[in-house]
């Protein structure tokens, strides 16, 4: 765009069409519609234990490394070698693949040590840092970072962690770097790059007081970054509001009600939900839903499979007086994943509605996804989805892309790779689900993004321009970024989204577009740097997304 256009937006607001300071959203009516799946490759070798989408639109995915051989090789005749395997010394198969979402083509990816149960997080500048795992990964840190020609693959870092960081929890920071809290048997965080060269740690209480035995039921606990820079930290039944920068508990919240865990092996899931720049004061809040009653785990391993927990907890952290405002989901879910939609809608899919997580624990599918509407009246907020035809348990993973449609894929409950005479055969499969805003009754309000600048600072106005076929109306119209998230264990870390606020709009009559100037987001702490998709929704229905550089 030009600098003229540049001056006559931001100088001449007599043109422009005024914004409420709330940009309200209409939820659309589905027409009948439940939103739809579709098979993507039947096949692709390995089950989709972790996932992370890139800013070049390919998704890294990875199991694990000590159960045996894949289904897929490792070209050029490469082979794994690990004296210390215990299942395959010599293996010449692949454990993950980069997956490219446009055309729907995969090809193998070269991982040596033992992923299994890790976690992650993207560099600012888009360089995906995997870290722990089992065995002879639970130290490791490695590094997976984008290139044009295909040839890109995993850098390995053994020995970089302090300590084993096997189910732990990582959190982009607002100065770019990640920290890394607990892990099995861990009490404590570091941060990732390493303040000097000694490695260092600093102990978190509320892992020790949360432990409960051989079960834990506080591993991958859920970690969200505040507008205030402080963390939300919560596992099992309890949370805390952390200054992990004087390493001091600044804040504790009331347990969630009930009284049952809420993570691994009990396994709910949580996500901190949309944060609006437009709102005078932004109150953030956290959703907890789902996951295993007490004593679930110890039943299971004696073939008693307890109904999962059917409730959310939701609590506005910055209350006085917080405390957790409970509802009821419409299916009961353990092992379910729970991701921010364009439209700030919640998706709750995969898992199970008995059970817990682990080996063969769970039973009875949830099939069905759920919406979660949280700007809807309390009694409106639940939806029940189309089911798909495939169970995700244990293992399964899932992710939103860039068009809005959510893929999932994985389910391994097994210690081994076994497709026959088990309840839940492994899946190596992925498929997509297309939420109702993605149905073609909706063509005519769809918005697209016909240019953007592909940097945005913070609080600094940027140009967007986009077409739709309805005339719009600004009470219906909002811009969002979100953070994509690496998603395992039915929980996605560091997704986020951000409504950032319009500062107007003018109808660019010749071309039947609009161009609007928009405000990015205040802060780092709102808004960590980074790769963030973008989406203009009008009327409930989003855009396409395109990636942005939040700088």
């Amino acid at each position: 765009m030009s600098v003229n256009m540049v001056k006559f937006l931001l100088l001449a607001p007599t043109f422009f069409i005024s914004f409420p300071s709330v940009v309200s959203q209409t939820i659309p009516s589905s027409g009948g519609s439940q939103g739809n799946w579709r098979l993507l490759q039947a096949n692709v070798g390995i089950s989709a234990m972790h996932m992370q989408l890139m800013h070049d639109n390919k998704v890294v995915i990875f199991d694990r490394t000590d159960f045996g051989p894949s289904n897929i090789s490792l070209p050029g005749g490469r082979c794994r070698i690990d004296p210390s395997d215990e299942a395959l010394k010599i293996d010449c198969t692949a454990h993950s693949i980069l997956y490219d979402i446009i055309t729907d083509t995969y090809r193998p990816l070269m991982v040596q040590t033992d992923t299994w149960c890790s976690s992650g997080a993207v560099l600012p500048n888009g360089t995906l840092v995997q870290t722990g795992g089992f065995h002879d990964g639970d130290n490791v840190t490695r590094m997976y970072t984008s290139c044009p020609n295909d040839s890109c693959d995993w850098v390995e870092y053994p020995n970089y962690l302090s300590r084993r960081r096997w189910y732990a929890t990582n959190q982009i920071l607002p100065d770019g770097r990640i920290i890394i809290i607990g892990g099995r048997r861990e009490f404590s965080y570091e941060f990732f790059p390493r303040p000097s060269p000694r490695r260092q740690t600093f102990q978190l209480r509320l892992l020790i007081e949360t432990r409960e035995g051989n079960v834990e039921n506080n591993l991958y606990p859920y970690v969200h970054l505040l507008p205030d820079g402080n963390l939300f930290i919560f596992a099992n039944t309890q949370s805390i509001l952390f200054d992990y920068n004087q390493n001091r508990v600044v804040r504790e919240f009331p347990r969630i009600p009930g009284g049952d865990p809420r993570n691994y092996p009990s396994t709910g899931s949580s996500v901190l939900l949309p944060l609006d720049e437009n709102e005078h004061s932004i109150d953030p809040e956290v959703l907890v839903c789902g996951g295993a009653p007490r004593g679930a785990y110890q039943q299971a391993l004696r073939g008693t499979y307890i109904r999962a927990i059917s409730t959310c907890g939701r609590l506005r952290i910055t209350d006085q007086n917080a405390s957790w405002v409970m509802e009821t989901m419409p299916i009961p879910r353990v092992m379910g994943d729970m991701l921010l939609l364009p439209t700030g809608d919640v998706i709750i899919i995969n898992g199970g509605q008995l059970g817990t997580a682990g080996w063969e624990l769970g039973r009875q599918a949830a099939t069905r996804p759920v919406m979660y509407h949280p700007s809807n009246p309390s009694d409106q907020r639940f939806s029940v989805m189309e089911p798909s035809p495939r169970p995700r348990m244990y293992h399964s993973a899932a992710i939103l892309l860039t068009d809005g449609r959510v893929l999932v894929g994985g389910g391994n409950p097994h210690i081994y790779y076994n497709f026959s005479d088990v309840f839940y055969p492994t899946d190596l499969s992925l498929e997509t689900f297309s939420p109702p805003y993605l149905s073609t009754q909706y063509a005519s309000i769809r918005p697209v993004i016909l240019s953007v600048d592909d940097t945005v600072s913070p609080g600094q106005r940027f140009l967007l321009s986009f077409s739709v076929g309805e005339y719009i109306a600004g009470s219906v119209l909002s811009v969002r970024i979100v953070a994509p998230s690496f998603t395992t264990h039915s929980y996605s870390m560091n997704q986020r989204m951000v409504v950032l606020r319009i500062d107007g709009i003018i109808h660019n009559e010749t071309s039947s577009s609009y161009t609007l100037s928009v405000v990015g987001p205040s802060s780092a702490e709102i808004a960590p740097p980074g790769y963030y998709l973008l989406y203009v929704v009008h009327s409930g229905i989003p855009s396409s997304g395109v990636w942005v550089r939040l700088q």
